[in-house]
């Protein structure tokens, strides 16, 4: 079985620094989705597709997945560079550059 681990962003209600760092790992799809006969919701016969497993650290679901014998792919996490400004920094005059 195939499995992705990665580390998710956080949603539009995060904003600070903390609170974050948890890696997930996630069952790929087996089979494909289709849409349902009677609902017409969209459904799948695999049902790992649902698990998701959390760890503290990149290293422990690295360990799980090794000691599960998964095939997995990892994601890289994505790290926000913030440089520090002041509020009057956005009114400051900028000349225009000039191409030659």
């Amino acid at each position: 079985m195939k499995a992705k681990i990665y580390q998710p962003a956080k949603s539009a209600m995060q904003s600070g620094p903390g609170a974050g760092g948890d890696w997930v790992l996630e069952y790929e799809l087996q089979t494909p989705r289709r849409p349902e006969d009677l609902m017409g919701w969209t459904s799948s016969a695999d049902t790992l597709n649902q698990v998701r497993l959390r760890f503290p650290s990149r290293e422990a679901a690295i360990a799980f997945a090794e000691g599960n014998n998964l095939e997995f792919t990892l994601t890289p996490a994505h790290h926000k560079t913030v440089r520090p400004r002041s509020y009057l920094d956005n009114f400051k005059f900028r000349p225009a550059t000039e191409e030659n």
